[in-house]
């Protein structure tokens, strides 16, 4: 399937999802399991929420970035024990995102770089391995241009080097005012607990979570959703991302409905990086498939701590 046609299918089980009766029967609110939370303050620059979890000091921790319209819970809630006992592992909310800083300043990529560097700063951590998925990954490129003393490896999983290229993609990016309406109407709940209640249709682990995953999509600031999407939409890491000087690995979400996988693979050409490929994947693997995922990550993780040739696992 080409990749018009294949966000047009998303598009389309979207706005069915948009459209019908907000579901009744979602069962109570109940989180997974998640690391111990706090706020830290950034001198300068506002409180992040971060999750934490502890490990020995022998390797780099993990730094969690998460993408677009999540938080870290929502992204990585999946992944935080399959590191338990082997790395110390920071995840971030960015800003407008989750528990994330609330900033009348527009929201800007950059920025949520530099929070990612001035948390590393606060911690006493020198050097992390940054893992983005989605809109994450330009946050981890960002973070290895703008701050590289602090990025001891990249993974990058679901995303790219640019978001935008077709005619049809721009004008996904530009019709994200409507998006950002119809979240202030209260669409996004509706969208949001359909979507819920249809992943728990099909996954029997994710079930008991549901209700939980709708809360926490709803957390995003409209503001901060539309003016992230418009960024991506700008993005463009192609003129500089090849000069990046630190060990990478790409995690490649090989049917993926928003991010084309050509470009998820034009993107680890570029860093010369190990590819891990989840054959069956589309962009919401971190929900869908926990198990993969964690794998997949965990390998690129490792990858980048023995840097080798450049190939593909399966």
């Amino acid at each position: 399937m080409s990749d018009s046609r294949a966000a047009l299918r998303l598009y389309l089980t979207r706005f069915r999802q948009l459209t019908a009766r907000r579901p009744d029967d979602l069962p109570p609110p109940c989180a997974p399991p998640l690391p111990p939370g706090r706020v830290v303050s950034l001198p300068g620059r506002g409180d992040v929420f971060v999750r934490e979890l502890a490990g020995p000091d022998d390797l780099p921790p993990v730094l969690l970035l998460h993408g677009w319209t999540a938080s870290a819970d929502l992204n990585w809630y999946g992944n935080f024990d399959c590191f338990e006992g082997e790395r110390r592992v920071i995840a971030i909310d960015h800003r407008g995102h989750g528990r994330g800083m609330r900033s009348h300043e527009p929201f800007r990529l950059a920025d949520c770089a530099d929070d990612a560097a001035a948390l590393l700063e606060v911690l006493g951590i020198p050097r992390a391995v940054a893992v983005g998925y989605s809109m994450g990954g330009p946050i981890a490129l960002l973070l290895a241009r703008r701050h590289p003393e602090r990025v001891a490896g990249l993974v990058l999983a679901g995303t790219a080097l640019h978001f935008s290229g077709s005619r049809w993609e721009r004008l996904r990016w530009k019709g994200l005012a409507l998006l950002e309406l119809g979240v202030r109407i209260g669409w996004g709940e509706r969208l949001v607990a359909n979507l819920a209640q249809d992943l728990a249709r099909v996954d029997d682990a994710f079930a008991p979570y549901a209700t939980w995953l709708a809360g926490e999509f709803s957390r995003t600031h409209p503001r901060a959703l539309r003016q992230a999407g418009s960024e991506l939409g700008r993005f463009d890491a192609t003129p500089w991302a090849g000069r990046l000087d630190v060990p990478a690995a790409v995690v490649v979400t090989a049917k993926d409905s928003l991010v084309p996988p050509h470009r998820q693979r034009a993107l680890a050409a570029l860093l010369d990086a190990e590819i891990h490929e989840l054959a069956e994947a589309d962009h919401d693997v971190p929900i869908t498939d926990l198990a993969a995922f964690s794998t997949a990550v965990r390998a690129g993780v490792e990858s980048v701590d023995e840097p080798t040739e450049v190939r593909t696992t399966a």
